[in-house]
């Protein structure tokens, strides 16, 4: 299990553009469906890495609490040739079992995992209305085998935070998880 930790962009960059498949309903999302009046986290995740598992329902319920207060995605980048539970087919099924409430988008040319300097999986951007980054980093300090409780507490903060126009006072970390399965060139 790899220890990869997110790169820790600016603050202030902006929210890059995107247009994948939503596993989910096979349909084409593009950023510009994000409405512009509330936030936007941008999540990167996938089906095998334990790390995701181990925070999943944390996600979920995170989603479901900001649900139309805050734009929720998640993308997976991940090689599906060497990493088939990954796959687009995989990701419907997982997302329709654990009864996600938000897209989940494949990135299949990683482009997208390129564009935002994504690292790992589960990594979190977290943006205001203006669709800058005020936000990126680690759920909390719960990992697999260091028996912290899942409580989503620095992602939970940023989000009160930028959804009361507050500014993030606490100290960002890293996210940690498996890398980003990069395709072979």
């Amino acid at each position: 299990m790899a220890r990869t930790p997110s790169n820790m962009i600016d603050l202030g960059s902006e929210l890059p553009n995107f247009n994948l498949i939503n596993t989910i309903n096979n349909q084409l999302f593009d950023n510009k469906k994000l409405s512009n009046d509330i936030g936007t986290l941008v999540m990167f995740i996938c089906n095998h890495c334990p790390f995701v598992i181990h925070v999943l329902d944390e996600i979920i319920s995170i989603s479901k609490f900001y649900k139309g207060k805050i734009n929720i995605v998640a993308i997976s980048s991940n090689d599906i040739i060497n990493y088939p539970q990954d796959s687009p087919e995989m990701m419907k099924k997982l997302a329709i079992n654990k009864k996600f409430d938000f897209p989940y988008l494949y990135d299949e040319s990683q482009e997208v995992a390129k564009a935002f300097d994504a690292a790992c999986t589960p990594d979190f951007y977290l943006y205001d209305k203006k669709n800058k980054l005020v936000y990126r980093g680690q759920l909390d300090d719960s990992r697999p085998g260091n028996d912290l409780k899942v409580t989503g507490n620095d992602l939970r903060n940023a989000i009160h935070c930028t959804l009361n126009n507050k500014e993030i006072k606490s100290v960002q970390k890293p996210s940690i998880g498996c890398n980003i399965k990069w395709k072979d060139l």
